[in-house]
């Protein structure tokens, strides 16, 4: 999955359809590409696999479409997950005249190990719930994942079932069961100590001998672990681990601290949790932008 992206608009308005067209045929062509558009901002999103890809997708829609595009800001690809267990139920209840709005859940949320993705259970016994209602229950959950209730980006890595609950012959619905599961996970998920998860990257810098103390140097001050050290013919290689947030404008680092003779190579490992002071900067940033509802 994409763990950066930009967002981009063409430097003239008459260039929109033909840059739409442009980006899909490069995304059909590297299925690690993705292209979509910010609901909200009506943004154009561009999602890849680090700054460098990015920028190659960018200057190719220029060299072989002839559009020039504006870039903004690249947006690490965050997660959240919860790191304890939390039960809870809510009741949607709405009476406005005429046929009212009822559903009730009670739900568990389990945090799962890292990369198992998400997981539904239904664990209703007697008809507590009828049947017709629990794929809209599941539906009320997978909203509320999509912008979680921590910093409104993904929720991973979590087991929701559903244990018990009510319903009434006439004001119950879908639209209600959707309503009641989407406010008890926000609600339990807030009380589940969230994390926030950031994607880390394995790193391989090579550099004559004289430069490796600055480029080890250079991967520390980035929150990255050193894990190796190598020779390879005239080289060193230093391997590690390090945030991809932290890497941005990183070649020019390189460039600058081994006077142009060390390149590196970057490839997405796994997520990790954000430390707490920094996942709190991040949360503060995205509330005073309104972007967490």
């Amino acid at each position: 999955a994409p763990v950066m992206s930009i967002s981009v608009r063409p430097a003239s308005n008459p260039d929109s359809e033909k840059m739409m067209a442009a980006l899909h045929h490069l995304a059909d062509e590297d299925p690690t590409f993705v292209v979509s558009v910010d609901e909200e901002t009506s943004e154009t999103i561009l999602s890849g696999m680090g700054e460098l890809h990015l920028e190659v997708l960018v200057e190719r829609m220029k060299r072989e479409y002839g559009i020039v595009a504006t870039v903004g800001r690249p947006e690490v690809a965050y997660r959240e997950t919860a790191t304890l267990i939390t039960e809870g139920q809510y009741k949607h209840i709405k009476q406005t005249g005429g046929r009212g709005q009822y559903g009730h859940v009670v739900l568990k949320l389990e945090p799962m190990d890292a990369g198992r993705g998400f997981s539904f259970v239904t664990e209703v016994k007697g008809g507590r719930i009828p049947s017709e209602y629990i794929p809209s229950v599941e539906k009320g959950v997978i909203k509320a994942m999509a912008k979680g209730p921590y910093a409104a980006y993904p929720v991973v890595d979590m087991r929701v079932t559903v244990t018990d609950g009510t319903y009434h012959d006439v004001d119950s619905s879908e639209f209600a069961f959707t309503e009641a599961a989407r406010v008890c996970f926000r609600t339990l998920f807030l009380k589940g100590h969230p994390v926030l998860l950031e994607p880390v990257m394995s790193i391989e810098v090579s550099m004559p001998e004289e430069f490796m103390g600055p480029v080890a140097g250079s991967i520390c001050q980035r929150r990255g672990r050193i894990e190796s050290m190598d020779d390879v013919g005239d080289l060193k290689v230093v391997s590690g681990m390090v945030p991809l947030s932290e890497m941005f404008g990183y070649s020019n680092t390189i460039r600058t601290i081994t006077s142009g003779r060390g390149s590196f190579t970057m490839h997405f490992e796994r997520y990790e949790a954000v430390p707490f002071a920094i996942a709190e900067e991040v949360v503060k940033k995205r509330r005073e932008a309104n972007l967490i509802r």
